[in-house]
């Protein structure tokens, strides 16, 4: 059985705090992320996942190796201060490119808000960052933390829960394809949204097809972003342009211009393929739509196409074990709140595994991960009901409801006390 951890030279040996383990399934961004909170707490855990990691190592050169051709993520002001927590934002922010501002609008329509962080009295609203960026540091720091264990090629089978414990198999896909058994206090489920140990453990979800494709993808443009995310509905969906670091530079330098722009663009179900092959019609669409709020747009680069379907997990606990991540709850992109929610869900129950362990009690209780369950009900609950009503008010085509949501806008722009309640939200400072 391979250990990717055990590769690295610079690993720094920690004393665990306990001897309770923590089985991980699933080793993408809340998986890792999870390990590393753990680790902070002097907790251990073992990452299984099914995937093959590259092989990397810190000196790999730091420059983005796709100018055009990435996929990124909007971290909210609580993500970043997370990461900071656990020591790990020094090492991310090379990449990071800040939100100073937000711009709210609708296609054809008079309806506008804005959101400026000097109003706010805030460093910024958030950080976009390349998701390779972000996986890579991510995999790198939980390779040197002694207190992670990770198996990749690692295809979980079987589940079983003992009153003092968990049983998880896996073949492991090595030279040899061979079973293998872990046992730990508790599992912990970030393996996505088709999640296997969420079905192993026979948990149900709750589905919706929205009828859309994202697509995904990097753009440039003639204008500078100044730091400007923009948030545009039109018909066929939501849209945004958000902010990106240039290849050289970090993304909050104050002098930098930076031309590069995360685009996530919504289109009904079935229109997606022409988006995705043809840049001059990709590129027109999003003009046509932005108009010279970005400038204009001048480049783009390989795009993804994303079904949008919301999926829940009707529950997120079940004995020992615990659903996280898009295991739990996958949601549209619209308002960038998925992974952030993800990022507290996985903070929350960190620290309240490490209360448990100082208490000198079980860290698996089905009693303390119900109370984890509960606790973070009203923040998923509140995420999931604006993204819906988001998507759903911005496309209904009634003239009676364009007009409200048109008018809600402006007097969000406009009504004192309004604005900072909101901007608290979307940053994860007020959950």
């Amino acid at each position: 059985m391979q250990n990717t951890n055990a590769t690295s030279s610079t690993v720094k040996k920690k004393a665990a705090i306990t001897d309770q383990q923590v089985l991980i399934a699933g080793g993408g961004h809340v998986g890792l992320s999870f390990a590393l909170l753990l680790a902070h707490h002097g907790i251990k855990s073992t990452l299984l996942e099914k995937n093959s990691y590259p092989t990397i190592s810190p000196q790999d050169d730091r420059t983005r190796s796709h100018y055009l051709d990435s996929r990124n993520t909007a971290l909210s002001r609580r993500t970043v201060q997370i990461y900071q927590e656990i020591g790990l934002w020094d090492e991310l922010q090379s990449h990071a490119c800040r939100i100073d501002a937000v711009q709210i609008s609708e296609q054809g329509s008079f309806g506008r808000a804005q959101l400026n962080k000097a109003d706010e009295q805030v460093e910024s609203f958030g950080q976009v960052m390349e998701n390779a960026w972000l996986g890579r540091k991510l995999l790198l720091a939980a390779q040197q933390e002694s207190l992670i264990s990770i198996i990749d090629n690692a295809n979980v089978i079987a589940v079983e829960q003992q009153p003092d414990g968990v049983t998880l198999s896996f073949s492991y896909y090595g030279e040899e394809e061979h079973e293998q058994q872990l046992q730990a206090s508790l599992l912990v489920a970030c393996d996505g949204r088709d999640s296997t140990v969420r079905q192993l453990l026979d948990i149900g979800t709750t589905t919706y097809d929205y009828q859309q494709t994202a697509i995904v993808g990097v753009v440039e443009t003639d204008k500078p972003h100044d730091h400007v995310a923009i948030e545009r509905f039109s018909p066929a969906g939501p849209l945004a342009v958000l902010p990106l670091t240039d290849p050289e530079g970090g993304g909050n330098d104050e002098y930098q211009q930076g031309y590069r722009r995360s685009v996530v663009w919504v289109c009904p179900k079935g229109e997606e393929t022409r988006y995705l092959e043809d840049d001059a019609h990709f590129l027109a669409t999003l003009q046509g739509a932005f108009g010279d709020r970005a400038g204009t747009f001048v480049n783009a680069g390989r795009r993804g196409g994303y079904p949008l379907t919301r999926v829940l997990a009707d529950k997120q606990v079940a004995g020992r074990c615990v659903i996280m991540g898009n295991a739990a709850h996958t949601l549209h992109p619209v308002a960038g709140q998925g992974f952030n929610l993800c990022m507290r869900d996985a903070h929350v129950l960190a620290k309240m595994l490490s209360a448990q362990v100082l208490r000198g009690e079980d860290i698996g209780s089905p009693a303390l991960l119900t109370r984890y369950e509960k606790a973070r009900q009203t923040d998923q609950k509140r995420v999931i009901r604006f993204c819906d009503a988001v998507v759903h008010g911005f496309t209904h085509p009634n003239p009676a409801i364009k007009l409200a949501r048109n008018m809600a806008l402006v007097a969000f722009d406009k009504l004192p006390n309004i604005k900072p309640l909101v901007a608290n939200y979307a940053m994860g400072l007020k959950s």
